[in-house]
């Protein structure tokens, strides 16, 4: 099969057991506890199943096809796939996220390797189609964002609140744990949050504008603090509106891509930009940046990850100022630590989110946030293999965020 093959075999379907393959304890536990049932709570509410299901996936060759998945049909129609605690959403709209990328190309991220076919994505919406006896929060016909979480509820981060650093956390599309492109998931209802009439695409984008807001909150950004914002890609972007939103000022936005930072100034007029330039020192950017907002930057948003543009921003901020890096990078990278030292300047990290889902609904809900302007393409869940490439070569694409739709 070719790298970029598209192929449709939806005879050919996996089991659901053979989606979840990790080997945890948590895994083992929940087998032994959970028992499947053999039908809905009310045939009367039999899920409109009508087309197989079927997922993207990627593999450690680097290839990337479209192929049945699980759960059957059969089990969708039946209920019998389901667990205790579960739902089957009909999955209506997936964003393809930077990590997807990463792991189809590079076949990692740090220590998160695809070992095996894979299942990618994690920014979903959908309708909920059949829901197990034991749910009560939740009934057919609702419209659901799914976070892509799964946990232990035991661990000390789960405890005292901070979930995205679950000891046994299985992370949907981070391997050995499938994601959510698929026509069809069954997923735990505590983790499926009702949208109500919002747009599928509004529910599936509410996923990074997660990421965003879990960063706003830890950089504690704040009205009228002066804030550098790295990178205009899809989460740059839309930290940029959360900071806009939020009442920073000035809001400065860098990006490599001129086209970007129209974007940029298109949904927030009053941002600057800064177009960064290919061999400029991190020393000279820092200070272009820092003089463009006038000598008065706090606070850095590093939403790239490159450590060229995470030390530009270590130059850029002033003394007693915080960098605080939302984007993934790779494992090991160098650092002015003498700036940082001599400038007591922090530097922070992020790793996902935990308790933003609701307040990213309000927010959308109410039209404080729209973040229609960053979906640039959209494709059918069948042409999956062509909205990654799409995506996966943006600089002429003009790819921002890709979103790939499903028919139940």
């Amino acid at each position: 099969m070719s790298r970029t093959a598209t192929v449709l075999r939806p005879a050919l379907l996996r089991p659901w057991s053979s989606q979840l393959r990790s080997t945890s304890g948590l895994y083992s536990r929940t087998l032994l506890a959970y028992k499947p049932v053999r039908g809905l709570a009310n045939p009367a509410t039999m899920p409109a199943a009508s087309k197989e299901n079927i997922g993207v996936y990627c593999n450690p060759e680097h290839k990337l096809w479209v192929e049945g998945s699980g759960p059957s049909v059969e089990d969708v129609k039946t209920g019998q796939s389901l667990k205790e605690g579960e739902v089957t959403i009909a999955i209506k709209s997936t964003g393809i996220c930077g990590s997807d990328i990463h792991f189809w190309r590079h076949g990692r991220i740090g220590p998160m390797i695809v070992e095996h076919d894979h299942i990618l994505g994690h920014e979903s919406a959908g309708e909920v189609i059949a829901v197990h006896p034991s749910v009560k929060t939740l009934q057919v016909g609702d419209r659901v964002a799914v976070e892509p979480s799964q946990i232990c509820n035991k661990c000390e981060p789960c405890l005292t609140g901070r979930y995205n650093g679950c000891l046994e956390m299985r992370f949907m599309s981070t391997p050995p744990v499938d994601g959510l492109l698929r026509r069809y998931v069954n997923h735990s209802a505590v983790w499926c949050h009702k949208i109500g009439d919002m747009s599928f695409e509004d529910g599936a984008m509410l996923e990074p504008l997660s990421v965003s807001l879990a960063g706003m909150e830890r950089a504690k950004v704040a009205l009228g603090d002066p804030v550098l914002i790295c990178g205009a890609g899809p989460i740059g972007l839309m930290t940029l509106l959360c900071c806009a939103a939020a009442g920073a000022e000035p809001i400065i936005i860098t990006d490599i891509d001129q086209k970007r930072l129209e974007v940029a100034k298109e949904i927030c007029q009053r941002a600057r930009t800064y177009h960064v330039q290919p061999g400029v020192s991190m020393e000279d950017a820092g200070a272009a940046i820092s003089n463009l907002a006038g000598g008065t930057l706090t606070t850095a948003l590093e939403c790239t990850g490159v450590e060229s543009s995470v030390n530009a921003a270590i130059y850029s901020v002033k003394f007693g100022g915080k960098v605080f890096v939302i984007g993934v990078g790779k494992p090991e990278m160098k650092i002015p630590f003498m700036r940082l030292s001599t400038q007591e300047i922090d530097l922070q990290f992020q790793y996902r989110y935990s308790n933003t889902w609701p307040r990213a609904i309000r927010l959308v809900e109410s039209g404080v946030l729209d973040m229609k302007r960053l979906v640039t393409h959209r494709f059918s869940l069948e042409n999956a293999v062509k909205a990654f490439e799409t995506s996966a070569d943006s600089a002429k694409t003009g790819a921002i965020k890709v979103l790939i739709q499903s028919e139940a």
